[in-house]
């Protein structure tokens, strides 16, 4: 089986071209190659399939197999891989993901990409949407109780679930701690990803990522998309922002004309090679 190992930001994955390769089952798969020690080494998997409905359709299996809505530097890897590929020649892509059709915007350099602008959708911003345990409205510095610590939260929806924390000092918070007791905190009852974030001033934050079913990553597009809405939500920013996040940074606008979250950052291949083991089934 053919592979491609890409990146955004340093937040890796496995590429899989669906046009030409066959797995039966993807998570296991998953599980075995993003092991670093064992396997390719990956925060994920992502399947390029063909899509009834956009140019293309995007499948993405966390490090442990679970199988997540969208990936921001996922997406924007994908739309490098079938540009340099040639599997289209469009600068202008839709990409079906489990959370939605989403619009991309690829900024050619010669003959292959260099950055991808993501049109990541509307923030979901009720409990409900998130989904969060609790009465019906937003959550907006709530105080949650993580193992008797008091924090205050925001919850945002990118087609996947973020609890945004803002914190003094990202870089020495105890994010390997808090990480997986956030993630499996029983006010989410799908688990949820974990932004710690720490605003420079009214346009940067930096920040760290603890993504479900992955542990803490380099970087995350749609985690930065959300710590964008909940900095704007709480008054500590404007709607256009940087981030910079461990592994670079990206550029992000939460459009107030559309209500829309536009990410703009770099994507990367870093090796393409053959998978020879006969587990989880795959076919050649």
């Amino acid at each position: 089986m053919h592979f491609t190992k890409m990146h955004g930001l340093g937040n890796d994955y496995v590429y899989i071209n669906g046009f030409e390769e066959h797995l039966e089952d993807p998570a296991a798969m998953a599980r075995i190659i993003s092991d670093r020690h064992f396997g390719i080494g990956a925060d994920g998997l992502i399947l390029i399939l063909p899509s009834a409905q956009a140019d293309f359709r995007m499948r993405m299996f966390n490090a442990d197999g679970s199988e997540a809505q969208m990936c921001g530097n996922g997406i924007r890897c994908l739309a490098k891989y079938v540009y340099d590929h040639r599997l289209t020649r469009k600068t202008t892509l839709q990409v079906e993901t489990l959370a939605g059709v989403l619009e991309l915007q690829l900024v050619p350099w010669g003959d292959v990409i260099d950055k991808v602008c993501v049109r990541m959708g509307e923030p979901r911003l009720q409990r409900l949407q998130i989904p969060m345990q609790g009465p019906a409205g937003q959550v907006i510095n709530e105080p949650l109780q993580v193992e008797g610590k008091p924090f205050e939260i925001t919850a945002v929806s990118m087609g996947n679930p973020h609890c945004v924390v803002f914190v003094d000092d990202p870089q020495t918070f105890e994010v390997e701690y808090w990480g997986p007791r956030f993630e499996h905190h029983p006010a989410f009852p799908e688990g949820v990803n974990t932004e710690f974030v720490g605003v420079l001033d009214d346009h940067t934050f930096r920040m760290r990522v603890w993504e479900r079913g992955s542990g803490e990553t380099l970087a995350c597009g749609t985690g930065a998309s959300a710590a964008a809405v909940a900095c704007h939500l709480t008054g500590r920013t404007g709607r256009r922002v940087t981030a910079h996040l461990r592994g670079g940074t990206l550029e992000l606008e939460w459009r107030q004309t559309d209500n829309q979250v536009y990410m703009t950052g770099p994507a990367v291949e870093v090796f393409s090679g053959q998978w020879h083991s006969m587990e989880c089934g795959h076919h050649d």
